[in-house]
């Protein structure tokens, strides 16, 4: 359940990071295509590498990733069913958005007539905070607006490109280690402050990270290739339609949307409302995909062609 009333995410571990994909950082994005008359790019590299590129001002910022092969799924015998099997799945180079989709990006998609208001999403006095209340045909709009906007093939990323992108060539439970106590100091989690908004919640981890909801995008530390916000937030849509586990998951990397329950989508990285306990890299869920609340929303992916760095 995911909604004003609270909600308690699923989810799943993974370890056993390939070689390949510890050893893929963040790649020199290549020289983009002419952009179309409405947009001009840009890129800039950060003095930790990392390399950051954006289609339009009105766009999101975007992180280039090599791929890599790395393991999916519960590999330490402690999850849920539907995180198993375990399985290699080799990702081709892509990009994904260094942050959310926030409210101000959300907007420049409904004023260009791209996007459909959204009761509860979108808030003007709230810019620079994560969309929720968008639905996932609210965030395929979105996408579809945006690749037209730009001249470029954006989509959201698939899931398995999405916990390869979050776990950033770790084996570790969250983007910052093991230890559950260090969630408030790297993520925005269901802490203190969303205690005593929500007194009748009772999962809350005994620390502050200083927000009750949502937090701005890029408050908390990002993970090793440069991406904010993977864990909390809000979970994120995702491609992929709902499998009761991974047999028969595609090998490639690709959206799995064969032989699923559409109806129903994935989410992935757990929100401002869980506990650190259902907010692993690896936690999945799905939301049927008409549904909406305060604590999803989504970010955007590409495929690119990797140059080396």
């Amino acid at each position: 359940m995911k909604s004003a009333l609270g909600w308690m995410g699923c989810g799943l571990l993974f370890a056993g990071v390939a070689a390949a994909a510890s050893k893929s950082p963040p790649v020199v994005v290549p020289a983009p295509a002419p952009a179309i008359a409405a947009c001009s790019s840009s890129r800039t590299t950060a003095p930790n590498g990392v390399t950051y590129f954006r289609h339009c001002a009105d766009a999101p910022e975007m992180v280039a990733l090599r791929g890599g092969s790395f393991r999916m799924g519960d590999a330490l015998g402690n999850g849920l069913p539907y995180e198993q099997p375990a399985h290699t799945v080799q990702i081709a180079a892509f990009a994904i958005g260094r942050y959310e989709i926030t409210n101000e990006e959300w907007l420049a998609c409904v004023a260009a007539g791209g996007c459909t208001a959204a009761p509860s999403a979108g808030d003007p006095t709230r810019a620079r905070h994560p969309v929720s209340g968008v639905n996932w045909r609210l965030a395929e709009a979105y996408v579809q607006w945006l690749a037209a906007h730009t001249g470029r093939p954006y989509r959201l990323p698939s899931e398995a490109e999405w916990e390869y992108a979050a776990r950033a060539g770790s084996s570790e439970q969250y983007t910052w280690g093991n230890l559950e106590i260090d969630a408030c100091a790297n993520a925005n989690t269901f802490d203190l402050a969303g205690r005593r908004a929500n007194p009748n919640w009772n999962w809350n981890v005994s620390c502050n990270d200083g927000y009750a909801a949502t937090a701005p995008v890029g408050s908390f530390p990002p993970n090793k290739w440069g991406l904010y916000d993977m864990i909390g937030n809000v979970w994120e849509w995702v491609e992929d339609c709902w499998h009761p586990d991974y047999s028969g998951a595609p090998s490639t990397g690709a959206a799995w949307i064969s032989e699923g329950e559409c109806r129903k989508r994935v989410n992935r990285g757990g929100g401002w409302g869980n506990n650190p306990r259902s907010m692993r890299v690896s936690s999945r869920d799905a939301d049927l995909a008409d549904a909406s609340s305060d604590g999803l929303g989504f970010r955007v992916a590409l495929s690119i062609q990797a140059t080396p760095p």
